[in-house]
């Protein structure tokens, strides 16, 4: 179960850092644009606000980082329980307020990796 658990909490880590790349580098391309449903004069208007959204995604995929390396099993419990508490509340709070697909794409890949972690300890 550890290692499921790992691999759950890599995969968070790995949407959040593309979560990163969409929202600080591709917001205005055709790519971003369709991965957040905008238009042009949209995503143009909203370009700074999502290049900071895309900054804290990155908190959270080096966070998630650090408990996957760090060498203390404890510490690195700990670390893993609260980015993942932190990813989840954010989906929890941008699907009830921004899009209901978040719950989906952000806040079960976290509640499922932190019922894997729970049982792995």
């Amino acid at each position: 179960m550890a290692g499921l658990a790992i691999i759950l909490v890599a995969l968070v880590a790995i949407e959040h850092v593309y979560i990163l790349v969409l929202e600080m580098f591709l917001w205005t391309s055709p790519r971003g644009m369709k991965a957040f449903g905008l238009k042009p004069e949209q995503a143009a208007q909203t370009r700074v606000m999502a290049a900071n959204q895309g900054l804290y995604n990155g908190f959270l995929a080096a966070g998630l980082i650090w408990s996957l390396v760090h060498p203390d099993a404890a510490v690195a419990f700990q670390l893993k329980l609260f980015f993942l508490g932190c990813v989840l509340v954010a989906g929890l709070y941008g699907g009830a307020t921004a899009s209901r697909k978040i719950f989906v794409i952000q806040a079960l890949p976290a509640a499922i990796a932190i019922i894997a972690v729970l049982l792995a300890s």
